[in-house]
């Protein structure tokens, strides 16, 4: 018989996105049917952003001066780090925070657009780069940094700023990295490698420089808004719409989590994922293997779908959810980029952070009426599958249910 004692269990949770900041918040904006989302749809026109809803920084990041050398994103991870820590009760406990590890999912960091502009000016008028990059970025930049901030930078801040200085791990590379950090603080507490972790991510979806690399690559949704099931459109090639947001979740043996008293959200039971190679078909494939290999049983089933509205992958998604009641499954979908927008790093750690409060609550979310493909749950909220397709590449599935 497997030993539960090594259960992971969900014990503290972290988020802040356009809904607000906080479990309370996010459980009341994604009950009320029909709430419209938060959107920006004029300062980066064509294109659609979800903003990040007002923070007081200061509540989890007091020095002025750690705030300043952040910029937007690593706040954000930041803020979202100190509330997961917070809701585990773990926050200031000196002694537990020593043994807490960190694993982060990363982008590349934020470019600093006004030193960018600068060189791209120069340039246009004078062709000498050797002495334009001794000229311009010496006193442009900052000690320690180039013109896209380090990607450990995050870890290294909420380490600094919460005192959590265990092992440390940083993933970096958009929606595979918040699966591969979720899935590496899986398999390490399960195999006896740590206790207590904290992980997540964050991204700032406020910027013109991502907003410029993602349209790069022709994935930017640029019509009026939809949901992210009504983006599949003749002649679209669908699209996503980012979204601010911070994640976090601290994840907890199980016999670590009972010797402190600690009630879990859920129980993290599986977590699996694949790297196609995106071929036609392939991604709704690969997430059939992926089903298989986790095994779930037959019955009703809440999915959140981590489905961003990018084509063709998000009609492979489809095709892989609607092949569900072939394994005798009744699937419930919601897609949870409809409200939060795609949070790329962040975006599997959120899903998996909605899906242990809806367990812990005993309730799902309700259905978007127009998808076409979100119906009533009626059924009792034991388990939620959560789907993670990247806008590009990587599969991914995690499974969660109530603990006995």
């Amino acid at each position: 018989m497997e030993d539960s004692s090594t259960d992971v269990w969900v014990t503290g949770i972290g988020l802040v996105s356009s809904l607000g900041e906080g479990n309370a918040t996010h459980l009341e904006a994604l009950s009320e049917a029909g709430r419209a989302p938060i959107l920006n749809e004029t300062t980066y026109r064509p294109y659609t952003v979800h903003p990040l809803a007002p923070v007081d920084f200061n509540r989890q990041i007091p020095k002025k001066s750690d705030q300043r050398q952040m910029e937007p994103w690593q706040r954000i991870g930041v803020y979202a780090a100190g509330k997961a820590l917070e809701d585990a009760g773990i926050a200031k406990d000196l002694a537990l925070l020593q043994k807490t590890n960190l694993v982060v999912a990363a982008g590349s960091g934020e470019r600093d657009a006004s030193v960018d502009a600068k060189v791209l000016e120069t340039i246009g008028s004078r062709a000498d780069t050797d002495v334009l990059a001794k000229e311009i970025l010496p006193g442009a930049l900052r000690p320690t940094l180039f013109l896209a901030q380090l990607s450990n930078l995050l870890a290294g801040n909420i380490s600094i700023v919460h005192n959590v200085t265990a092992s440390s791990r940083t993933f970096m590379g958009e929606e595979m990295a918040g699966i591969s950090a979720i899935e590496n603080t899986f398999r390490r507490i399960r195999g006896g490698q740590g206790d207590v972790f904290l992980v997540g991510g964050a991204l700032n979806a406020e910027r013109e420089d991502l907003l410029l690399g993602y349209e790069l690559g022709r994935n930017l949704w640029s019509r009026p808004f939809r949901a992210v099931w009504e983006r599949r459109e003749p002649g679209s090639e669908g699209g996503l719409v980012p979204g601010s947001m911070g994640a976090f979740l601290v994840l907890e043996q199980r016999r670590h989590a009972e010797a402190r008293g600690r009630k879990p959200y859920a129980r993290l039971t599986q977590v699996v994922s694949d790297r196609s190679r995106r071929r036609p078909g392939e991604a709704a494939e690969a997430m059939g293997r992926l089903i298989r290999r986790m095994a779930p049983g037959p019955g009703p089933l809440a999915v959140l779908s981590g489905a961003c509205g990018v084509e063709p992958v998000t009609s492979d998604e489809r095709t892989f959810l609607e092949d569900l009641p072939r394994l005798g499954l009744e699937p419930a979908i919601r897609a949870y980029g409809s409200r939060l927008g795609h949070g790329v790093e962040a975006h599997f750690p959120a899903g998996i952070a909605l899906a242990a409060l809806a367990l812990g609550e005993r309730r799902f979310y309700p259905p978007c009426p127009s998808s076409g493909i979100e119906k009533p749950f009626s059924s009792s909220l034991d388990r939620v599958l959560v789907t993670g397709l990247g806008h590009w590449r990587g599969e991914a599935l995690a499974l969660l249910d109530r603990p006995s």
